[in-house]
This record gives C-alpha cells, structure tokens and sequence, in this order.
C-alpha cells in the first residue's frame, strides 16, 4: 500500500482495519453474558481474543513498536464510538421507532463513566502488555517459532490482568468482586489455550501472505 510517507505492508494495513473494528465492537458485545458449558464470561471476550492475536501477530511481523503504535491508535476508535453513543442517547427519541426497542437501546449501548474508565483503562494496560510479553518471548531469534505457544502465554497473562482492572474499577465498593472476577478470569485462560494458538498460527500465515501479493 502506497502512501506519501512511504509503503505500509499489506497485512498492516488489513489488520489495522479489523483491530479498529474490534475495538468498537467489543463493548456493544460485552452486553450479553454467555454461557460456555459451567463457563460464563461476557460475550466482549472474543472481540478481544481477536485484539489480542492481532497484537501478537503484528510483532511477530512487524515488531513490538509498531504493535505498540496499533495499541495507542485503538484508543481513538473507541473514544469516537464512546463520544457518538453519548450523542445519540442524548438526541430525542423519533416516536415511531418499536417501542422495545426504545427501552432496550440505551441498556445495550448505555455504560456508566466508571465503567467506560474500566473499558479504556484495562484495554490500554492488557493489550500493551500482551504485546510485551509476545515480543520477550520472541527473543533475538525466536522470529517463526513457538508462535502458538508465545502467544497463548501472552493472551492468558494479559487476560487476567484485564479481568483484574476491569472487575476492580467497574465494581469495587458496590458489589462482591472475587468471586467474579475468579470466574470471569479462569473462562479467559481456558478459551486463550483452547483458541489463541490456532488464530495466532493463521493469522501470521495470512499476514506473511499478504505481505507476499
């Protein structure tokens, strides 16, 4: 891809636009709790394994600082998308919209600032450090091997950090915290083994494709 300060690699560029998307999505996601056999979690968890593969694949091919840029740069998307949801809550109401709509809206889109502050706060810190850890793994010549295995490791250590900061700010004082944040904490590594190394493995296999075209 051309540009006038240069050329960004074709996997770059496609996976800056799926992390961005990600990222907005993640929040409308985590409304709903899932279900996953004795398992629950909310269902923003698989945006976020996404952001977090992307990360690691993204060192693997380009190197912790640009990964750490994609990081930074993820926070724009979501302060836009915060910013056009207060605007729209705010706007009135058209009367002919389906009434169970009009309730359910703002419960889906709506979060309280303290919960926002979670949101930013724990994706700035978790995603930083999954990208850390994939890149210390990597080492000087680790580049192509244990790719799966980096960013396993990666994914579970920055997962629960995530849980950590999120449950602690969205919910100290107001409600019993350790007993959700355990759970919420052993569903994120489970599906970090279970998931990660497979789209770790292919999202590198694409990007090192695309970057060939």
């Amino acid at each position: 891809m051309e540009t006038p300060t240069g050329t960004i690699p074709r996997s770059l560029f496609v996976f800056a636009l799926f992390y961005g998307g990600m990222v907005c999505i993640a929040g409308v996601l985590g409304v709903k709790q899932v279900a996953l056999g004795p398992l629950a979690v909310e269902a923003g968890i698989f945006a976020f394994l996404l952001l977090v593969v992307m990360g690691s694949a993204i060192t693997e091919l380009h190197g912790q600082k640009v990964a750490d840029q994609l990081v930074r740069w993820g926070f724009l998307p979501m302060l836009v998308a915060a910013g056009l949801i207060q605007l729209v809550l705010a706007l009135p109401t058209d009367p002919g919209m389906y009434p169970p709509a009009i309730t359910a809206f703002p419960i889906v889109v709506g979060q309280g600032a303290r919960m926002m502050l979670a949101g930013l706060v724990s994706y700035g810190i978790s995603q930083t450090l999954n990208v850390l850890i994939f890149s210390r793994l990597k080492g000087q010549e680790g580049a192509g091997r244990l790719v799966w295995f980096r960013g396993m490791i990666a994914s579970a250590v920055s997962q629960i950090v995530d849980t950590v900061l999120f449950i602690s700010i969205s919910f100290y004082g107001e409600r019993p915290i350790l007993a959700l944040m355990a759970g919420q904490m052993l569903t994120k590594v489970v599906l970090s083994i279970m998931l990660v190394p497979w789209l770790i493995t292919g999202f590198v296999a694409v990007g090192r494709r695309l970057d060939r075209a």
